[in-house]
């Protein structure tokens, strides 16, 4: 007897073990409806963008050089570090130039002493020469009246004439003294100027870049390669380039108004970036039928950087009531595009659309759907025509499917 209990609950627990678990909700003719994730068109108003990969490019690269030479002495700021403009970069040895700074002040002191010396020659030989041309005079005429001989006479003409000639001699050395002192200012001047240049000063607010020339170098005035490069990256721009036949839409619509850019970056595209087209080049390149624009972003918070590639989007112009849907809708097959709309008998038909502009992770359809059907967005590699569905959130799709 315990032999045939024993046996019937082996054929219990072998009954179990075959057993099936419960199939998905069948639909008519048998076939278990395929679950899915479904999504409804809207109508929005949409941005009408063109859509390209652009470069991030400084607004402006110095190459910082010395305009001396000399030994470097200091150097005053961190390599990779923001400078402003003014700011002092680099200090060259200044003790050769305060030493002709000296010697020009010295020459020009000279140069004063003797210009003073020629004009007190001056005053001196102006007034012996009229005292000279007053005897002259006077023995001229007692020489007309036979008192004196004309020998005498001819004596204080030619004292007289040397004196005139002195004085012309002394106003000669007044011009060479004062034109000495003009080379001195102008030495000085270009003395004080050098002297300035052993202190070199960022041009421009940005970031420099690594040390090319380290402090106890000598460097040359306007040397070969430069001490440091600054790039000023607050405003940076960014060129990217769109087929030639847009380039007609951007310049009617950039006359009238500023065309509003954005860039994002590839690996991070919740970082966005806002600024404005700037630049639209002055030629086609033959080569690849583009237009390089550039457009200006103010980058105050530093999300650009140059060398950067980023997605770039132009808005030309908005489109009221457009029909979207999320790109994922949107299937690829030979006879084109097409989405998989879902009737209200919960079974779906695939639909050829055509598409327009994207906007965001979302696409315009211009033909095929309208706003309140909804479609499918994961999923479809199990559907067909009739297919039965079930809405599910796309995680329970993703596992189902596999």
């Amino acid at each position: 007897m315990r032999s045939f209990f024993l046996i019937i609950v082996l054929c219990l627990i072998a009954l179990c073990g075959c057993s099936k678990p419960p199939a998905p909700q069948a639909a008519a003719g048998g076939r278990p409806s395929v679950p899915v994730s479904v999504a409804v068109a809207t109508e929005e108003t949409a941005p009408v963008e063109i859509h390209a990969i652009g470069t991030v490019e400084p607004s402006s690269i110095v190459q910082v050089k010395a305009q001396i030479s000399g030994e470097l002495l200091t150097v005053h700021f961190v390599e990779g570090a923001n400078v402003n403009k003014g700011d002092l970069l680099f200090k060259i040895d200044p003790r050769p130039y305060e030493e002709a700074l000296r010697q020009a002040e010295a020459a020009l002191q000279k140069d004063n002493a003797q210009l003073r010396q020629a004009e007190a020659n001056l005053t001196r030989d102006q007034a012996q020469l009229k005292n000279a041309q007053a005897e002259s005079g006077r023995y001229t005429q007692l020489e007309k009246e036979g008192v004196i001989s004309r020998s005498q006479s001819d004596q204080f003409r030619t004292n007289a004439d040397a004196l005139a000639g002195s004085v012309h001699a002394d106003e000669a050395s007044i011009e060479s003294a004062r034109a000495s002192s003009q080379s001195d200012r102008s030495a000085i001047d270009r003395a004080k100027l050098e002297l300035s240049f052993c202190e070199i000063r960022s041009p421009i607010s940005g970031r420099v870049g690594n040390l090319l020339v380290h402090a106890g170098n000598l460097v040359q005035a306007n040397g070969q390669n430069p001490l440091v490069v600054i790039h000023q990256i607050a405003p940076i721009f960014v060129s990217f380039g769109v087929p030639e036949d847009q380039l007609s839409a951007i310049r009617s619509r950039s006359a009238t108004r500023k065309l509003p850019v954005q860039a994002s970056m590839q690996n991070e595209p919740g970082k966005v970036a806002r600024g404005v087209l700037s630049v639209i080049d002055n030629t086609v390149d033959p080569n690849t039928g583009t237009i390089k624009l550039k457009a200006t972003f103010e980058n105050q918070d530093r999300i650009l950087w140059p060398g950067q590639f980023v997605n770039v989007a132009l808005t030309l112009d908005s489109r009221l009531n457009a029909v979207v849907v999320p790109s994922e809708a949107v299937q690829a097959a030979q006879k084109g595009q097409f989405i998989y709309v879902v009737k209200a008998d919960q079974t779906v038909e695939p639909r050829v659309v055509t598409i327009g502009a994207a906007v965001g992770r979302k696409v315009i359809v211009e033909k095929g759907v309208a706003a309140g059907e909804t479609v499918v967005t994961d999923g479809q590699l199990r559907l067909f025509p009739g297919a039965r569905i079930q809405a599910a959130p796309a995680s329970k799709v993703d596992s189902q499917a596999l």
